[in-house]
């Protein structure tokens, strides 16, 4: 490992490529916006926290025009996606304006978007948010989950997704 000074540049690029050999999930988080328009955007920032309570992470890029509409939202969901629906995970990564259009969807129990053919999905309860650099953070509580284990999960390893071997 180099320890030569790198510019700040070279230091956000490796330091992400570096990040990037730690294979995750892809998740797409969903609520509703004040209008009742749904809203959601691709994450692989979520993870596990606590079991009891039930609890979860995810982070949101700060700079986002719809982190208003989250950091305020009492309810979201988050949708595993599974190993097909990349389409799906590019869909919510992009700046579509209607990103639910022709979706099969169905209503959470407070109004949440939830993804069809899913691994899983978690209805959570907006509970704590922290600043974490250009980042924001979300604590949230599990209130309600389903789970289809005949759908091997999406996974986002160096750069691109990758599916698991059977």
């Amino acid at each position: 490992m180099s320890q030569t000074p790198i510019s700040h540049e070279a230091f956000t690029r490796e330091f992400r490529d570096a990040l990037g050999t730690f294979a995750t999930g892809i998740t797409v988080v969903a609520t509703r916006a004040p209008d009742g328009e749904p809203i959601g955007l691709t994450v692989n920032s979520f993870n596990s926290v606590s079991l009891d309570p039930p609890l979860i992470v995810w982070s949101l890029a700060a700079n986002l025009p719809c982190v208003p509409i989250f950091e305020s939202c009492e309810y979201y969901s988050v949708n595993v996606l599974a190993a097909d629906q990349d389409n799906i995970s590019n869909l919510f990564a992009s700046r579509s304006d209607d990103k639910f259009a022709g979706l099969d969807v169905d209503e959470g129990m407070y109004g949440v978007p939830l993804l069809r053919g899913c691994c899983a999905r978690f209805e959570c309860r907006n509970v704590v948010r922290h600043a974490g650099g250009d980042h924001i953070v979300f604590i949230s509580e599990v209130v309600r989950f389903d789970r289809d284990d005949t759908h091997a999960p999406l996974i986002f390893w160096g750069g691109a997704y990758q599916r698991l071997a059977p």
